[in-house]
């Protein structure tokens, strides 16, 4: 079977799973306060070129959106997303849970529209009954979207924007942030240490066993974040299987190089699906495509490739995805066109 389902069906980088292997045995503190943790923080600064960040490691994606959410709104407090985004709609609610709540406004190609988001802060401050309600103090963006497009530097500048303008936070999910970077885009890892308060680089989906490295950039991590993850259930006491893995992905920019690879795999994949004439759901630039096929087509596509299911399009057409990673070779992207 060739498996195009998802970008973290693959364990891990061979170097970032040697690193694990030749550190197994050293005895090293818990709790993230081990030296490949701090080594792992040093690397990521470095490589956003901004010494006043402060990093803190975490497991997973829903984990990070969660605890970054939660801890950096208080209780009256509320965070905005594109309705398609992550948070509002494949994290059963992990938000919510805290007791934060979820306000969807509507966007394009998954993403948040500036000129949307400025009408909503202005209709919300100039509502004489906003009292009774809760206030936007934060907005979430992902970068790849869920649907694999991207933000352009002047999209995220005129969100930054209106943020600045209204006292909220701009938080950006990279759990792709790799693949996003390694894209055709004019957006920079600098542009996004400036126009972000906070962000993260996803490990899970981009060469990690697991963990994502979240960058609060202006030096406004929440006080006592450890004891608030830990309030979560979400502080390992064996940090080191967060801090080995990212001192092995940040060195000699290993991170950025694997990313590459999801990129280029992804182009060969689209160029060939154009020639055929298959119909793209969004035009993405990134590692995730999204194509509407013929439910016949199918029956005999599942028999030899695992896809991903994104939605009905119509009772002919299911619209489906296929992903790339780190890991895919140019043999398999030969095979799925071969089959296509």
């Amino acid at each position: 079977m060739l498996v195009f389902e998802n970008d973290y069906s693959v364990g891990a980088h061979p170097q970032v799973l040697q690193a694990l292997v030749s550190t197994n045995e050293e005895k090293l503190s818990g709790y993230g306060t081990d030296i490949y943790t701090t080594r792992a923080i040093e690397k990521i600064k470095k490589a956003c070129d901004n010494q006043n960040a402060e990093v803190y490691l975490l497991t997973g994606g829903t984990q990070t959106n969660k605890i970054v959410i939660d801890t950096m709104l208080k209780q009256y407090e509320a965070v905005i997303s594109v309705t398609s985004g992550h948070i509002n709609v494949h994290e059963a609610g992990a938000v919510e849970s805290t007791g934060r709540k979820i306000i969807p406004l509507q966007g394009y190609d998954g993403k948040i529209d500036p000129e949307v988001l400025e009408r909503y802060m202005s209709d919300f401050v100039n509502d004489a009954n906003n009292s009774h309600m809760v206030f936007p103090a934060m907005v979430y963006i992902s970068h790849p979207t869920e649907l694999g497009t991207l933000y352009t530097k002047d999209e995220l500048t005129r969100i930054h924007d209106t943020c600045k303008r209204y006292g909220m936070n701009l938080f950006m999910d990279g759990a792709r942030l790799g693949y996003g970077l390694a894209s055709e885009t004019d957006l920079t890892l600098k542009d996004i240490n400036e126009l972000t308060d906070v962000f993260y680089f996803g490990g899970t989906k981009q060469g990690l066993l697991c963990g994502e490295a979240v960058v609060f950039t202006h030096h406004n991590m929440p006080d006592h974040f450890v004891t608030l993850v830990k309030k979560h259930g979400a502080l390992l006491a064996k940090g080191r299987l967060l801090g080995v893995q990212f001192d092995a992905a940040f060195t000699d920019d290993l991170y950025f190089r694997i990313s590459e690879n999801a990129i280029k795999r992804a182009d060969e994949l689209r160029k060939a699906l154009k020639e055929k004439g298959y119909r793209f759901f969004v035009e993405t630039p990134t590692n995730q495509i999204f194509v509407i096929m013929e439910n016949k087509k199918l029956e005999q596509l599942k028999k030899q490739v695992v896809y991903s299911f994104w939605e009905r399009y119509d009772e002919e057409h299911i619209v489906i995805r296929f992903a790339t990673s780190w890991a895919t070779t140019r043999e398999e992207v030969e095979g799925l066109i071969e089959l296509l």
